[in-house]
């Protein structure tokens, strides 16, 4: 037998896909907690493609906003379970990322 030797799970794959910054930031997610962290730590959530790693993050957001971006984080979300009567489902899982903009930069939703 011979011994499989596998990547570990927080390396991403190299993959021939190249995203575009609009395909990768989906939409920002704008909430009470959201705008707290906005106004206090100068970061900003997005909803991001499940495909997308952080690096592709930095890049789309400062293409699309022009900002300079120190970190990103980012969070694998699962979807939620949902009922119509007698019907059981979930929503669909998505990727949630959390940039943090350098001190002299904004990005304004309204």
């Amino acid at each position: 037998m011979q011994a499989q030797i596998d990547m570990p799970r927080h390396i991403p794959q190299a993959t021939s896909l190249t995203l575009e910054p609009h395909q990768i930031i989906l939409r920002p997610l704008v909430t009470e907690k959201g705008m707290h962290r906005a106004t206090r730590c100068n970061a900003y959530a997005f909803e991001v493609n499940r495909l997308a790693t952080k690096a592709d993050v930095r890049r789309a957001v400062e293409e699309l906003f022009e900002v300079k971006v120190l970190k990103v984080h980012t969070q694998n979300r699962k979807g939620k379970p949902r009922r119509t009567k007698m019907k059981f489902g979930y929503t669909k899982d998505w990727k949630k990322a959390i940039v943090k903009l350098d001190d002299e930069h904004r990005i304004d939703f309204f």
